[in-house]
């Protein structure tokens, strides 16, 4: 990686990070390709190879034959190393028709299969009118299809944040018709009627203000040797991993991973990590709705603004 010393203007390093990206991904490039994407003349383009080379010369060698330059044998990224899940990612939206292929540095998209079950597009104007009453302090009437069991689409909520977990993209919003503070998923919201300045406050919602550590442990159930697996899988640190989490995301993390599942209940093999403070979690998660609850009742009943 190049050192924080090394200072290089926006526009070269974003040129000598697509000169790291050929070489990863496709094995090479030539001085047009730089040219080409970035609308630079091929003096320019040649200035770019010249100073790639300067700070890792070990990483390319020219092909004579056909006039374009390769990767070597002792390539090491110096520029994408530490991003380069940026790029699975990429395939990704590429696969999933969330991005096109002409928006990617990608010269051929390498094999790839990504399977989802799929969801409906995020409607943009919803996503826009989520965004300005989070922006801009807002209650406003959606149409939510709730799983429920409620038959009301109607819905007046005051967004002040967004989060994501497991693929899903939630709003989180204090509830007209609850009194409470709930997760909304963006991609039920039908559409967005009326606004108007809420008057809730979202200091309130001591779910989301409060996080707590999840210590996550290999399942002990396995053997030594899938343990070991599991835990250089998670990146944990002595056998545990310390993730810092809001409370109210908590719930998803938990499902996702089978952690809300008492060790031993599961095949090992269907829960690999567990959750070793899982009651303390829980426990806390309780007691903050309990207080943003209390406090929001408090509000309503004096009249003052939650």
């Amino acid at each position: 990686m190049v050192g924080d010393g090394e200072q290089l203007r926006w526009g070269v390093r974003r040129r000598l990070e697509f000169i790291d990206f050929r070489l990863f991904w496709d094995g090479r490039f030539n001085r047009s390709d730089i040219a080409q994407t970035f609308g630079i003349s091929a003096q320019q383009a040649s200035a770019d190879i010249a100073q790639y080379e300067k700070l890792a010369p070990q990483n390319l060698r020219y092909d004579r034959a056909e006039k374009a330059y390769r990767r070597a044998n002792t390539f090491a990224p110096i520029f994408i190393g530490e991003t380069i899940d940026r790029y699975l990612l990429q395939l990704v939206a590429i696969e999933n028709r969330w991005m096109r292929p002409e928006d990617t540095w990608f010269d051929a998209i390498p094999p790839v299969e990504v399977l989802t079950l799929g969801r409906r597009p995020t409607d943009p104007t919803v996503l826009l009118r989520v965004l300005d009453a989070v922006r801009n302090h807002l209650e406003i009437d959606i149409e939510y299809s709730s799983l429920t069991g409620s038959e009301q689409l109607s819905r007046s909520i005051a967004p002040h944040a967004l989060s994501h977990s497991a693929g899903r993209w939630y709003v989180r919003s204090w509830s007209r018709e609850h009194n409470d503070f709930r997760d909304y998923n963006l991609n039920r919201i039908g559409a967005v009627k009326g606004q108007r300045l809420a008057s809730v406050d979202p200091e309130l919602d001591f779910e989301w203000v409060h996080k707590i550590n999840l210590v996550i442990v290999p399942n002990a159930a396995l053997s030594a040797e899938r343990q070991a697996a599991v835990a250089a899988e998670h990146a944990m640190t002595d056998g545990r991993l310390i993730r810092p989490c809001r409370l109210s995301l908590s719930f998803y993390l938990m499902s996702e991973y089978n952690l809300d599942v008492e060790p031993g209940v599961l095949k090992p093999e269907k829960q690999q990590i567990v959750l070793e403070n899982r009651d303390e979690v829980t426990q806390a998660r309780v007691l903050a709705r309990k207080m943003s609850k209390e406090a929001l009742d408090r509000a309503s009943r004096t009249g003052s603004p939650a």
